[in-house]
């Protein structure tokens, strides 16, 4: 009887163990389960391009950042894994690229390359590209990295330095990629690129669609008023699993310091508007990312990051995993 009672007390801290390790909580971005899925994308940044604290930044948000650095404040990035594949993609080469690469070899096991075998760039603002200076002669001086751009993206980078040095030196190796044009980059995962209207000074902008064996993934970091569109944003939040969308800022309070006309990213505020007729199912596909400093949903436990949950949507958290 003694030999059955402990035999019952391991099974029971076994499978109790077995169930944390293999539950991810969706709202608070918990990891502590390995990836299983033959492609797992991971959130390796969620801030805007000048990340938190800001640059010159007086304003509450960034005090205490500056003192005590938050280390999830990374710039906005997904990373893709194909475990069968033993490939791994980023998307977006921010500022903060050094700790985002390494963060993704660890998930796919350190005997796993340093380098991506892919980054894909959505558009020429700072923090969605100048991480490629970091593969460059002053740095890591990288063989061949695959960079997959659109044809003015592609020329910009080629034609302009310090980026065309990266070219020439081989550290880079640009892959041109066309508007809805679908490319397959392993046997289980496809992207793709589709233009979306931003300020596009040195470049277009895209957005990407992921797809993997079973669940596909929307990423548009950055857009203008959805109206400005020539897509309906509801039909595509129709057509995927997830999908990470501009949450750049939650209502125009934040920027009074600014023209708003100049800046017209869909306040965190539109778009639930926009999306309140939708069901729950579809509501709760939605992560919203690119937070700028002054985004008070950066504190999870504001009444504008209650806000959003309650309503059924979610907001992005650094090292939070979704299957493919």
């Amino acid at each position: 009887m003694r030999i059955l009672c402990i035999l019952f007390i391991i099974v029971f801290f076994s499978c109790c163990n077995s169930e944390k390790d293999n539950n991810v909580d969706q709202r608070t971005g918990n990891t502590d389960k390995l990836i299983q899925d033959k492609v797992t994308l991971i959130i390796l940044g969620t801030t805007q391009d000048g990340g938190s604290p800001h640059i010159a930044c007086k304003k509450e948000c960034c005090a205490t950042l500056f003192a005590n650095p938050d280390n999830s404040r990374k710039v906005v990035s997904l990373g893709l894994i194909d475990t069968e594949n033993n490939k791994k993609f980023l998307f977006e080469a921010t500022p903060d690229i050094t700790a985002q690469m390494k963060s993704l070899q660890k998930l796919m096991g350190h005997k796993s390359k340093e380098t991506p075998d892919g980054i894909f760039l959505t558009h020429a603002h700072i923090g969605h590209y100048t991480g490629l200076m970091y593969f460059g002669k002053e740095a890591m001086n990288a063989k061949n990295i695959p960079v997959y751009a659109m044809p003015i993206m592609k020329s910009y980078l080629t034609n302009n330095g310090p980026w065309s040095q990266l070219v020439s030196n081989q550290n880079i190796s640009l892959q041109p990629i066309l508007d809805r044009k679908t490319i397959g980059i392993t046997s289980n995962i496809s992207v793709l690129p589709f233009k979306v209207p931003h300020r596009d000074e040195y470049s277009e902008t895209v957005g990407y669609k992921i797809s993997g064996p079973n669940k596909k993934a929307l990423f548009i970091p950055d857009i203008d008023k959805w109206s400005k569109w020539d897509k309906n944003i509801i039909d595509e939040l129709l057509d995927v699993d997830f999908a990470f969308i501009d949450a750049t800022f939650f209502d125009g309070n934040e920027i009074n310091n600014r023209d708003i006309s100049q800046i017209p990213h869909p306040f965190i505020i539109e778009s639930m508007a926009l999306f309140s007729n939708l069901p729950l199912k579809e509501k709760e596909k939605i992560y919203f990312i690119h937070f700028n400093h002054t985004n008070p949903v950066l504190d999870y436990n504001s009444t504008e990051a209650k806000q959003i949950i309650q309503q059924g949507y979610n907001i992005a958290k650094i090292n939070h995993t979704f299957g493919l």
